[in-house]
C-alpha cells in the first residue's frame, strides 16, 4: 500500500515544476504579433524564491519555449530552466544526475500526459486541482488549488511547514 503524501514530505529537497498548467492556467493570450502571453501567480514566485533562499533545488521542466516565462524564472533566482522539453524525463535526469540529487528527495508538478514519465520517476507526483484526469490519477497529491492560482506555493509550503522553514520572515523573498 502506498504511504500517505505527507509521509514524503520530510524527504523533499527538490522541487520540479511543468510550466503551462502548473505555473500558469494553461490559457495562451496571443497578441496581434503573434506572441504568445502566459499569466503567472505572484504567490506562486514568491514560493519558489523563499524555497530557493531556505536552500532547496528548484527546478523548472516545460515543453515551452517562451523568453518571457525564462526571464521571469530567472529573476525569481531559478537557474535550471528546461525550455522546449517535450519529453521530460532526459531533462528531468539530466537534472537528477547532474547534482546528484536521489528522486526520493524530488517532487514533480505537473498537469498534462506529457508530464506523466516524469512524475514517475520522482518520489512525489503532484498536480493541479484542474490537471487531467490521467495525471490526477497517477498523482500522489492533488492541490486544492488550480494552475496558475497558487498550486505552486501550495505544496511548497506544505513541504517547509514540514522542515520548519515556512514562517512570515522572509523579508528578501519578495518577488
Amino acid at each position: 500500500m502506498k504511504k500517505n503524501y505527507k509521509e514524503y514530505l520530510r524527504d523533499i529537497t527538490t522541487f520540479i515544476f511543468d510550466v503551462d498548467g502548473v505555473l500558469t492556467d494553461g490559457s495562451v493570450l496571443v497578441t496581434n504579433e503573434g506572441e504568445l502571453l502566459r499569466k503567472m501567480n505572484v504567490k506562486d514566485g514568491y514560493a519558489m524564491k523563499a524555497a530557493l533562499l531556505k536552500g532547496y533545488n528548484v527546478c523548472i521542466i516545460t515543453g515551452g519555449t517562451n523568453k518571457g516565462v525564462r526571464d521571469r524564472l530567472k529573476g525569481l533566482g531559478i537557474t535550471d530552466i528546461y525550455l522546449g522539453a517535450h519529453l521530460k524525463e532526459e531533462p528531468l535526469q539530466e537534472y537528477l544526475d547532474g547534482y546528484n540529487i536521489e528522486p526520493k528527495t524530488a517532487l514533480y508538478m505537473g498537469d498534462d500526459l506529457p508530464d506523466i514519465p516524469a512524475m514517475k520517476k520522482v518520489a512525489l507526483a503532484t498536480c493541479p486541482q484542474n490537471a487531467a484526469a490521467e495525471v490526477k490519477a497517477i498523482s500522489d497529491y492533488v492541490s486544492h488549488k488550480n494552475g496558475g492560482e497558487g498550486c505552486v506555493r501550495d505544496i511548497i509550503e506544505q513541504v517547509m511547514k514540514v522542515h520548519g522553514k515556512w514562517n512570515a520572515t522572509f523579508s528578501a523573498a519578495n518577488d
